[in-house]
């Protein structure tokens, strides 16, 4: 599946500013979901990849930012098939991470770096049905990061100390849901459109640290449209 799409963000780093800077975020994504032999052909590996960029202002109208963030996950999941119509996906997924944050108004420290790994846990509900005689797929996935590493500057420390003068002491911390409670949902329903299949989508995007005296969020609530291609493999009976 391939995804564009566009909706709001609000995005706060104070690194940079004590203000929340709301827009609008543009998103593509690239999902790939296979099928393996292990545990009787029960597990797949889904492979996801996204790339945003945003656009946003603090309340008073007084100063911009621009935010990017490239994540991709790679994860296992065991099927539970209930029915025909219905299965369970649940399993762990690994992610990594990188952007940036600009600011526009400041002269000193504009720019704030983003760089973490994740394993997190997952899990999805699949459903196929029919309207009339219009199949259908109707699918909820969650993301739920247990486990990471993330880079974070301490509070008033400069990158040119940390790059220059190589104050590196405590950048890199352990990370958890006490210290970085975050989620990735998605819902998206599939549909036939002649010969090819359409998916819209949304997807609620919640990042959140709170690490070395600075607190930060990104939360994005997205709407994407793209097409779905499914493959299938011929095997051979020799």
């Amino acid at each position: 599946a391939t995804m564009y799409g566009a909706g709001y963000t609000n995005v706060y780093d104070t690194y940079l500013s004590p203000q929340e800077y709301k827009g609008i975020e543009f998103r593509l994504s690239r999902e790939s979901i296979r099928m393996t032999k292990l545990f009787d052909g029960n597990v797949s590996t889904q492979s996801f990849f996204q790339a945003n960029l945003s656009y946003t202002k603090n309340r008073a109208e007084t100063s911009n930012a621009f935010a990017g963030l490239v994540n991709w996950n790679y994860g296992l999941h065991y099927q539970f098939r209930i029915n025909e119509h219905l299965k369970f996906l649940a399993g762990g997924m690994g992610e990594l991470n990188g952007g940036f944050i600009y600011n526009l108004r400041n002269s000193n420290n504009p720019a704030s770096a983003k760089a973490y790994i994740n394993l997190a846990a997952s899990g999805m509900i699949i459903y196929n049905f029919k309207i009339k005689r219009y199949p259908m797929t109707l699918r909820y996935q969650l993301n739920l990061p247990l486990l990471g590493v993330m880079f974070s500057p301490d509070h008033q420390q400069t990158y040119y100390e940390i790059f220059t003068l190589g104050n590196t002491d405590n950048i890199i911390r352990f990370t958890s849901l006490h210290n970085q409670p975050s989620a990735r949902q998605m819902l998206s329903v599939d549909f036939p459109v002649r010969y090819s299949k359409m998916r819209f989508s949304y997807l609620c995007d919640i990042q959140q640290s709170h690490l070395n005296g600075l607190r930060t969020h990104t939360y994005s609530h997205i709407f994407m449209v793209g097409f779905v291609k499914t493959l299938y493999r011929i095997r051979s009976k020799d």
